[in-house]
């Protein structure tokens, strides 16, 4: 096997007209990877098709074009809706128009909600609307709605210390400072004041249930989001406040006045509703039953259009696969696209999958999602367990290197939500970080609308996941800690 430079330029010379579009500089930095007679994980061929794919993405994609397209014909996708299976009629053509392979919907059924009216307002001392939203999967009210006094608590930590007899026939207030962080870090630790809190508050007698939206905008949308029954608890209605409303009830607070709350939830449950993922793949040409994942979920709230969360990860790992189609190549192992239904219900889709295809995870390479908006990729880390994956996510990163990212430390698992099943599988995952400091400002909002996005973010998203996708399925190296002998 050549290698170094002399295979490098060996291969280059033999390249259609149409790949020689690389810049000089991305080849020559492609070439020092590969200098002093080293050998990388990744072949020269493949990596000088990962370079031409990372720079027609950069020249621009079709996401933005796919995440209008679902925003704007099928809107809003709660889970188990018939929104969401619109949603599934809508990319099952997208695919099958794009001349994947294997496109198909694997159906799973699931209990649905659905939301039909909300509100609430202070009714003393200083009586006045206020901007909320009912949680997902929260119990009516009763028709004519509940009105209790309000008792407020800075942290869930306080909740949990609460006496009873302080809770015992309110509303629990739940405030929290969440902060915005570039990898969104600070959702996970407060997430649980929204998905845990009704459920304790329940326990310690409490009717009703409001919390300080878990994002870290200053405007009048409230975020929504599951909550958690426990089943030995009540279950009371909740609410989010906007953030500016939770500001004015503690102001309010502050001031040494009770503060007495009406509270309005109409909602409804749907047993045995129907939901899917839709799968697309372009087949490998050598070991097709070895699967690399890419994909996105393809279901959203019901009170944005869904762009950010996760429109822009369906437009960014579709146009990636486009982009591994269109440029001809055909990769070892088949790459496969998953658009996960009912992620934001309790990653439903993604345990349905795992369920499905339990008799070949252990030949699933590695998989990766895009689900954090539509921001900047600025780091990638993969959780290797091989010397050969340890060279093959040097070889990803040194091409990402060039549109700005840098390979981290961190090991772990991870690569997105609907990954969580496959991870607990022994599924190994890469995760391409993406700037999200404004993530949560827009997250299971009103505001999550296309014209949040911007196309030349989605196109570098597009690159890296291009690129990592190819160079992995164009490979035989196993991240599973038994090396895969090269052939």
């Amino acid at each position: 096997m050549k290698h170094g430079y002399e295979a490098m330029s060996t291969f280059i010379h033999g390249l259609k007209p149409s790949y020689l579009q690389l810049k000089k500089c991305s080849l020559a930095l492609l070439l020092s990877t590969l200098a002093n007679d080293t050998l990388a994980a990744a072949s020269p061929e493949s990596l000088a098709h990962a370079v031409m794919l990372r720079d027609r993405a950069m020249a621009g994609s079709t996401a933005m074009q796919i995440v209008t397209s679902l925003t704007t014909e099928v809107g809003p996708r709660l889970a188990g809706s018939e929104a969401e299976a619109r949603a599934r009629d809508w990319a099952l053509a997208l695919l099958n128009e794009k001349g994947f392979a294997n496109v198909r919907n694997e159906p799973f059924e699931m209990d649905a909600w659905r939301r039909h009216a909300e509100g609430a307002e202070i009714l003393a001392p200083f009586p006045q609307p206020l901007a909320v939203t009912a949680l997902g999967g929260s119990v009516p009210t009763a028709k004519s709605g509940m009105t209790a006094e309000l008792v407020l608590f800075e942290t869930l930590d306080d909740l949990k210390r609460a006496r009873p007899e302080s809770v015992e026939g309110r509303i629990a207030y739940v405030s929290h400072a969440m902060q915005r962080t570039q990898d969104g870090s600070s959702y996970g630790y407060f997430n649980e004041a929204r998905t845990a809190g009704p459920s304790i508050a329940a326990g310690k007698g409490a009717v009703g249930y409001l919390i300080r939206s878990v994002g870290t905008d200053s405007h009048r949308f409230p975020h929504t989001g599951s909550l958690r029954y426990d089943a030995d608890a009540p279950r009371i209605p909740a609410l989010a406040l906007s953030n500016p409303d939770a500001d004015q009830i503690e102001r309010i607070a502050a001031g040494g006045e009770r503060i007495r709350i009406k509270m309005n939830v109409d909602s409804s449950a749907v047993p045995a509703a129907q939901s899917g993922n839709v799968i697309a793949e372009i087949p490998g040409r050598e070991r097709p039953d070895e699967i690399v994942v890419i994909g996105a979920h393809l279901d959203s709230w019901d009170l944005g259009t869904g762009a950010v969360d996760d429109g822009a990860g369906v437009g960014i790992t579709t146009a990636a696969m486009e982009l591994i189609k269109e440029a001809g190549l055909a990769p070892r192992r088949t790459i496969r696209l998953v658009l996960w239904g009912a992620e934001e219900v309790g990653l439903l889709g993604a345990r349905a999958y795992r369920e499905r295809h339990a008799a070949s995870l252990e030949q699933h390479v590695m998989g990766s999602e895009s689900d954090f908006g539509g921001g900047r990729v600025w780091k990638v880390t993969a959780d290797s367990k091989t010397e050969q994956g340890d060279q093959l996510f040097a070889d990803i990163a040194a091409v990402l290197a060039r549109i700005g990212v840098a390979p981290g430390s961190d090991d772990l698992p991870g690569g997105g939500p609907d990954l969580y099943p496959l991870i607990a599988a022994g599924v190994p995952t890469l995760r391409l970080h993406q700037d999200g400091r404004d993530y949560f400002d827009l997250h299971h909002t009103a505001d999550d609308t296309v014209d949040k996005l911007d196309a030349a973010s989605l196109d570098q998203n597009v690159a890296a996941f291009a690129v990592f996708a190819w160079l992995i399925a164009d490979s035989h190296v196993s991240f599973r800690g038994v090396e895969a002998s090269d052939s």
